[in-house]
C-alpha cells in the first residue's frame, strides 16, 4: 500500500491553493454555498488543521487517513464533504449509500447530531442504529430508505443477520475512532463490515492513535490512501494545563477526600470525573452528593434514555460534575468543559490522551489534574514517556523509597477494606503478636495415631454375598416368621379359606384345593377378609393394621402348612318366604332351603313376623 502524505499545516493541501495558514477558510475548501452557510450559522469560520487538510483530498473520492489529537474536528472532517457529495442521488430501501462505524452510542448520536446541523440545507435522510433504543422505529427508517447510516458494529450486524439491511449500495465508507474500535474488541466485526461491502467505494479511517492492529485494517482495507497528520499521534492538545496530585494514602475514603478539597479550592465551573471501574462510578456518585456536589453519573450499565439525559443535563449546566467510565472518554464533543479529573489514572497512556481531551477544545483553556497513589506510580511511568516529559506534581509528591516500593506492591491494593481515619496501613503491635506462629517442624510434630485393624469380623467368603443371599439365609435358619409375613400369611390362609366357600358347592372342594395350589404366591397386598357370618362375599375394607402383630408381644411360630385345607365356615341357609316362588340357579344364594335344616321354617306360622306380607 502507497501512501500520500500530506503535513496539516494549512500551508500546502492536495487540493486546496497555497494560502497562509492564518487567511485559510471554509471559503477556500470548496464545499458549496449552501454547507458554508450552515456552518457560518453554527459559529464556526475557519477551519482546524485536520479539516483543512483531509477536505479538500475527501471531496476528490480518495481514500484518507487521518490521524490527530482528539479534540481538534475530526468528525466535521468527513461530516461536510459527505453532505457535499451526498447532495446528489437517490436513496433506495435498505440499501444506505454511506456508513459511519462509531465504537459507542454517545459517539454515533453526536455525529447524527453534527449530520442534522451541518446538512440543514440539505434534504438527506440519516438513521442512527445503536443499541438500548427500539429495533422498530430503526427498520421504519431503513425501509423508507436512508442516505447516511451511523452505527455500532454491534447493532448493525444485528440488523444485517435479520435481512432488514444490505449494504452493497454503500459508496462512502467511514470508521471513526478506529482505536477505540480496538480497545473494545471491534476490530474482527470491522473486518467482517468491511467484506460485506463492495470494493469500488471510498473509506475514510480516523484515528488519533495508530496501534500495529490498527495498521494491519488500514493495509487491508484502504487503497492507497492520502496520509493526513494534523499532530503527532497520542499527544495532548497545548491548551490544556496538567497537573498531579500525590496522595499517601492508598483508600478511597482518602481519595475521595481529597478529590473533594481540589473540587472546592479551585474555580471549577464543571468537571468530568474519570474512574476505571463501573462500580466505583456508582460508589462515587453518592459520596459527592452526600456532601452537597451537584453530580452524575454515565457509565456502560446505565439504559440509553438515561445516559441521553445526564449528558443534555450536563450539556445543558443542570449537572455539574460527572462521573463518568471511559465510555465518556472518546468522542464527546462537550464545548465549555473546565476540568478533568482522573480519579483513577488509566491502564492505558492513550486513555489519558483521551481523558483530557474533553477539556480545552476548539481553542479553549482547560485544566486536568490527577490524583496519584503509590500503587499507580507505575502507570504513570507510561504517561511520561508518551508525553516525552515529567511529571508536574502539585503538593509533595512521592519519595524514592515509595517509587521504589511501587513495582513490588499489588496493583489495587488499596482497593480492600478502608482502614479507620487516623490510622497507618499498616497493622498495630497488638495485631502482630496476634497473628499465627510459625508452623513446627516435622520432626515436633505428634505422630498421628494409627487406624486400628480390623478385627472380630469374619472373612469375606463366610458371609452371604448380596440381598438375595442373606435373606435365602435367614430363611432357612429362621423358625419365627418376620413381622411382614405374618399378615401375609394370615391373609393367605382367610383367602383361601373364602374363595373354597364362595365356589365349594359348585366345582367341590377337592377340585378348589388343587387349583388353589397350582396358583403362584400372591404378592404382598392388603387383602380382604371375609365374613363367614354373611355366608357369601367379601367384607370390602378390613384394615391390614388387624391382622399386623403389635412389636411389644411375642412373636408366635409360624404355623405350618399341610396339605389339608382350613376348615369350612358353617353356612347359614337363607330362610324361604311362602309367597314367592323358590329362585332358580344352582348357586348357594339362589338355593331353597332345605326343609328339614336346622333353621327352616316348617309352616307359613314359624314364619317370623317381619318375614311375612299383608294379604291383600
Amino acid at each position: 500500500m502507497s501512501e500520500t502524505t500530506v503535513p496539516a499545516t494549512g500551508d500546502q493541501t492536495a487540493a486546496a491553493p497555497a494560502i497562509p495558514d492564518t487567511e485559510i477558510t471554509f471559503a477556500h475548501l470548496g464545499l458549496g454555498a449552501k454547507l458554508e452557510a450552515a456552518i457560518t450559522a453554527s459559529g464556526y469560520t475557519k477551519p482546524t488543521p485536520i479539516q483543512a487538510s483531509a477536505i479538500p483530498v475527501a471531496l476528490t473520492g480518495k481514500d484518507v487517513l487521518g490521524i490527530a489529537q482528539t479534540g481538534t474536528g475530526k468528525t466535521a472532517s468527513f461530516v461536510l464533504p459527505m453532505i457535499s457529495r451526498l447532495e446528489t442521488g437517490r436513496a433506495r430501501a435498505r440499501m444506505p449509500r454511506s456508513l459511519i462505524l462509531a465504537p459507542t452510542r454517545e459517539l454515533a448520536a453526536q455525529v447524527a447530531q453534527n449530520f442534522e446541523k451541518y446538512g440543514v440545507n440539505h434534504k438527506l435522510e440519516v438513521a442512527l442504529l445503536i443499541g438500548g433504543v427500539s429495533m422498530d422505529d430503526q427498520v421504519k427508517k431503513l425501509d423508507r430508505g436512508v442516505d447516511v447510516l451511523i452505527a455500532t458494529p454491534g447493532r448493525l450486524l444485528d440488523h444485517f443477520g435479520r435481512g432488514r439491511v444490505m449494504l452493497m449500495g454503500v459508496e462512502i465508507l467511514v470508521i471513526d475512532e478506529a482505536d477505540r474500535m480496538l480497545d473494545m474488541g471491534f476490530i474482527p466485526d470491522i473486518e467482517k463490515i468491511c467484506k460485506l461491502l463492495p470494493p469500488r467505494r471510498q473509506t475514510l479511517f480516523f484515528s488519533a492513535t495508530m496501534a500495529p492492529e490498527i495498521t494491519r485494517l488500514v493495509d487491508t482495507f484502504l487503497k492507497d490512501p492520502t496520509r493526513i497528520e494534523a499532530t503527532r499521534p497520542a499527544t495532548t492538545a497545548t491548551t490544556i494545563t496538567q497537573s498531579f496530585h500525590f496522595c499517601a494514602d492508598s483508600t478511597d475514603w482518602a481519595k475521595r477526600d481529597m478529590l473533594r478539597t481540589l473540587l472546592r479550592a479551585d474555580n471549577c465551573r464543571n468537571a468530568i470525573i474519570f474512574c476505571n471501574r463501573k462500580s466505583d462510578v456508582a460508589i462515587l456518585l453518592k459520596s459527592l452528593k452526600k456532601h452537597g456536589f451537584n453530580a452524575g453519573a454515565l457509565h456502560g450499565d446505565m439504559d440509553q434514555k438515561s445516559r441521553t439525559e445526564t449528558l443534555d443535563g450536563f450539556r445543558s449546566g443542570e449537572i455539574k460534575f460527572l462521573a463518568a467510565s471511559d465510555v465518556a472518554a472518546r468522542g464527546l464533543d462537550i464545548p465549555d468543559v473546565s476540568h478533568v479529573f482522573n480519579f483513577d489514572l488509566p491502564r492505558d497512556s492513550d486513555d489519558y490522551v483521551h481523558r483530557i481531551g474533553r477539556t480545552g477544545r476548539a481553542g479553549k483553556e482547560g485544566t486536568a489534574m490527577s490524583i496519584v497513589t503509590v500503587e499507580d506510580l507505575k502507570q504513570l511511568k507510561d504517561i511520561e514517556k508518551m508525553l516525552g516529559h515529567a511529571a508536574t506534581w502539585v503538593g509533595d509528591g512521592p519519595t524514592e523509597q515509595d517509587i521504589e516500593d511501587a513495582g513490588r506492591r499489588r496493583r489495587g491494593g488499596g482497593r480492600g477494606k478502608p482502614a479507620p481515619r487516623g490510622r497507618t496501613g499498616s497493622a498495630p503491635a497488638s495485631d502482630q503478636s496476634n497473628r499465627q506462629s510459625p508452623r513446627p517442624e516435622p520432626s515436633a510434630r505428634p505422630e498421628r495415631s494409627r487406624r486400628p485393624e480390623r478385627s472380630g469380623r469374619p472373612d469375606r467368603g463366610d458371609r452371604p454375598m448380596g440381598g438375595n443371599a442373606m435373606r435365602g439365609e435367614l430363611r432357612a435358619d429362621s423358625d419365627i416368621g418376620s413381622v411382614n409375613e405374618a399378615p401375609r400369611q394370615v391373609a393367605e390362609q382367610t383367602d383361601r379359606g373364602g374363595s373354597e366357600h364362595r365356589g365349594g358347592e359348585q366345582r367341590g372342594g377337592e377340585g378348589r384345593r388343587d387349583t388353589h395350589e397350582q396358583r403362584p404366591p400372591r404378592q404382598s397386598r392388603p387383602h380382604s377378609v371375609p365374613n363367614p357370618q354373611a355366608g357369601q362375599g367379601e367384607q370390602p375394607h378390613v384394615e391390614r393394621a388387624q391382622a399386623k402383630p403389635q412389636h411389644a408381644q411375642p412373636q408366635q411360630p409360624r404355623p405350618q402348612r399341610t396339605d389339608k385345607p382350613a376348615p369350612r365356615p358353617q353356612q347359614r341357609a337363607e330362610p324361604v318366604r311362602p309367597d314367592r316362588p323358590p329362585p332358580s340357579g344352582g348357586g348357594a344364594r339362589n338355593r331353597p332351603a332345605q326343609a328339614d335344616g336346622p333353621n327352616s321354617f316348617a309352616g307359613a306360622g314359624d314364619v317370623p313376623a317381619f318375614l311375612r306380607r299383608p294379604t291383600r
